[in-house]
C-alpha cells in the first residue's frame, strides 16, 4: 500500500440511492475527496432497518438476520448470541493474507460498498453506513490483505477487514500513512466505533465492490492509455517512414467497427502535416505496404477501444446494483445470488488480453526502430557509435520482459473456480483475483508505451532536418524537456524510461499531442 501521506479534496461525494460516477470513484479514490450521505439515502437505510428489526424479533427464523451463514445457515440463533454472531462473521471472514492492497483500491471498494448500502436494500443501520463515510473523509485506510477473495459471495475477506475497522479492530493507516490499530486512529479522529446489530455483518461484507473498484480505475487508466498508444504508434509511423494512406476514412467505413474509426481518425490527425510522411509519398518510393505493427494499429487499438466500451457498459451496471445477500425488497428479505462476480470478472480478464495485445503491437514498432535492415536509414539500435554504443537495445528488453508477463497475465482467472464453504459455494468467479492482475497489465501497458513513445522520439529526431507533424513534433518537445528521447552517446537509461513512464501514465504525453482522440 501506498504510505504516503493522505490530501484531502475540498470536493466532496455525495452518496444518494442511486449509483456513484466513474469520476466520483476516482475522485475518492485517488484524490482523496471526501463523502457524506444525501437525505434519501438516509431515508432509505432507515426504512429498510426497519424491515431487518421486525424480522429479527419474529419467531421464525430469517437467513442473515436470525440464522448462521454459507453452509451454517440452518442454525436459528437465539437473541441474546445475535451480536456475538455478527462480530464473529466479521472477525473470521477477516482472512486476507500477503501484501497490503494499495489505499486506491481501499478508499474504491469502501466507496462502492456504501453506495450498496444507501440504495435502502441491505438493512444497515445509519449509522453505521455513516461512519463508513467518516472514515473515508478523514482518510482513515484499512489495512486489506492481498489474498483472500474468491469473488463468490462477493470480496468477502477485504470486505471483512474494512467491517473490522467500523468494530474499532483490526489495522488501518491514518491520513499521514502511519500504520496504527483502527481503535486508536477512530479515537484521533472524534469517531466511535458501532457494535453491529442484526444482518449488519452480511451487509457490510457481501459485495462485489473490490473487483468493481479496480475495473473503474483500471478503465479510467485505460482511456488515456488506449489514446496514447495511437499517439506512440504514430510517432512510430513516421518516424519509420510508413504512410497514413491507410488509416483513410474510407477505407475504415468498409469495416465499420466504431473503436477501429476512432483510432484510425486520430493517427490521421497526430499525422497531419507531416514533413517526414510527405517525403516519401513520390513516384520514386518503391515500397508497397508496411508492416502490421503500423498497418494494423487502428484495427488492434480499435478493438481494445470497443472492448474498453463493453466493459464499461458491465461496470455501469454493476455500480447501479445493490449486491448484497440476503436483500431487503420492500417489507421482505430475500437470499439470492447476485453477489455472484461473473460479469465483472469476465470483462477484468478480457480487458487484461486486449492490454498484452496492444503492448505486443507496441514492442513490434519499437523494434523495428533498432534493426537498420528494417528502420530504413536509422542506425542500429539508434546508439550514437554503434558498437561502443548500444542505443536503446535493452529497453526493448525490458519491452519484451513486460510483454511477456502480460501474455501470461492474461490467462483467464474467471474460468478458474475452486469450491469453498463444505461445497455450499460450489462455484466461484475469481473476480478480485482478475482485477489484481489487470491491475499489473495496465502498469504493464502503460511501461510499454512509454518506452516506445521514448524510442520514437529519439527516431524523429534522427530524421532531422525533416520536422514532424505538429502534434507528434509537440510530444517529442515535450520528453526533450525532460531528457527523454534525445540522440547522444549512451548514458543510464533508467531514469529516462522512467521519467516517461510518469509523462505517459499522467496523460501529459496525450495533452501534449493536442488531439482528442
Amino acid at each position: 500500500m501506498q504510505t504516503s501521506p493522505f490530501h484531502a479534496s475540498p470536493f466532496q461525494v455525495r452518496v444518494g440511492t442511486g449509483p456513484v460516477s466513474f469520476a466520483d470513484l476516482v475522485a475518492v479514490a485517488r484524490d482523496g475527496a471526501g463523502v457524506s450521505l444525501t437525505d434519501d439515502a438516509a431515508a432509505a437505510i432507515e426504512r429498510a432497518r426497519t424491515v431487518i428489526d421486525t424480522l429479527a424479533a419474529a419467531e421464525t427464523p430469517s437467513y442473515g438476520v436470525s440464522t448462521g451463514f454459507g453452509a451454517l445457515a440452518t442454525r436459528h440463533i437465539p437473541v441474546e448470541l445475535r451480536a456475538q454472531l455478527q462480530r464473529s462473521l466479521v472477525r473470521s471472514h477477516a482472512a486476507g493474507s500477503g501484501p497490503e492492497v494499495e489505499r486506491e483500491v481501499v478508499r474504491a471498494l469502501m466507496l462502492l460498498r456504501l453506495s450498496t448500502l444507501a440504495t435502502g436494500h441491505t438493512g444497515i443501520r445509519l449509522a453505521t453506513a455513516q461512519l463508513m463515510a467518516d472514515l473515508l473523509t478523514h482518510g482513515i485506510t484499512p489495512v486489506v490483505r492481498e489474498y483472500g477473495s474468491l469473488g463468490c459471495s462477493g470480496d468477502l475477506a477485504p470486505l471483512s477487514h474494512c467491517a473490522l475497522v467500523l468494530m474499532g479492530e483490526g489495522e488501518v493507516r491514518d491520513a499521514s500513512g502511519e500504520l496504527m490499530p483502527a481503535a486508536q486512529a477512530l479515537a484521533a479522529a472524534g469517531l466511535t466505533p458501532v457494535e453491529l446489530a442484526a444482518k449488519e455483518g452480511l451487509a457490510l461484507i457481501n459485495g462485489t465492490d473490490g473487483m468493481l473498484g479496480m475495473l473503474v480505475l483500471a478503465l479510467h487508466d485505460l482511456d488515456v492509455l488506449l489514446r496514447t498508444a495511437d499517439v506512440a504508434a504514430a510517432m512510430s509511423v513516421e518516424g519509420l517512414l510508413g504512410t497514413d494512406r491507410v488509416f483513410a476514412p474510407d477505407l475504415q467505413a468498409v469495416r465499420p467497427h466504431p473503436g477501429q474509426a476512432a483510432s484510425a481518425a486520430h493517427l490521421v490527425e497526430l499525422l497531419a502535416g507531416s514533413e517526414i510522411v510527405a517525403s516519401h509519398r513520390t513516384p520514386d518510393c518503391t515500397r508497397v505496404q508496411d508492416a502490421y505493427s503500423l498497418r494494423c494499429s487502428p484495427q488492434v487499438h480499435g478493438g481494445a477501444r470497443d472492448t474498453v466500451e463493453h466493459a464499461r457498459t458491465v461496470a455501469e451496471r454493476e455500480l447501479a446494483s445493490a449486491v448484497d445477500n440476503p436483500v431487503v425488497l420492500g417489507d421482505r428479505v430475500e437470499s439470492n445470488g447476485n453477489f455472484h462476480g461473473a460479469p465483472v470478472a469476465y470483462v477484468l480478464d478480457f480487458l487484461a488480453i486486449v492490454a498484452a495485445d496492444v503492448a505486443s503491437m507496441s514492442e513490434r514498432r519499437t523494434d523495428r526502430f533498432l534493426d537498420p535492415a528494417r528502420s530504413h536509414g536509422l542506425p542500429p539500435f539508434l546508439a550514437d557509435d554503434p558498437g561502443v554504443d548500444s542505443g536503446h537495445m535493452i529497453a526493448q528488453y525490458t519491452q519484451a520482459a513486460i510483454v511477456s508477463e502480460m501474455k501470461r497475465l492474461a490467462v483467464p482467472a474467471s474460468v478458474d473456480s475452486i469450491p469453498s464453504s463444505a461445497m455450499q459455494e460450489d462455484h466461484v468467479s475469481m473476480g478480485w483475483s482478475a482485477a489484481r492482475k489487470l491491475r499489473r497489465s495496465v502498469d504493464g501497458l502503460t511501461r510499454v508505451v512509454a518506452i516506445e513513445v521514448m524510442t520514437a522520439a529519439r527516431g524523429l529526431h534522427l530524421r532531422a532536418p525533416l520536422r514532424p507533424a505538429a502534434a507528434t513534433g509537440r510530444v517529442v518537445d515535450l520528453l526533450s524537456a525532460h531528457g527523454v528521447g534525445v540522440p547522444g552517446q549512451d548514458r543510464w537509461l533508467s531514469p529516462e524510461i522512467e521519467a516517461a513512464v510518469e509523462l505517459v501514465r499522467s496523460g501529459a504525453v496525450l495533452r501534449a499531442s493536442g488531439t482528442a482522440g
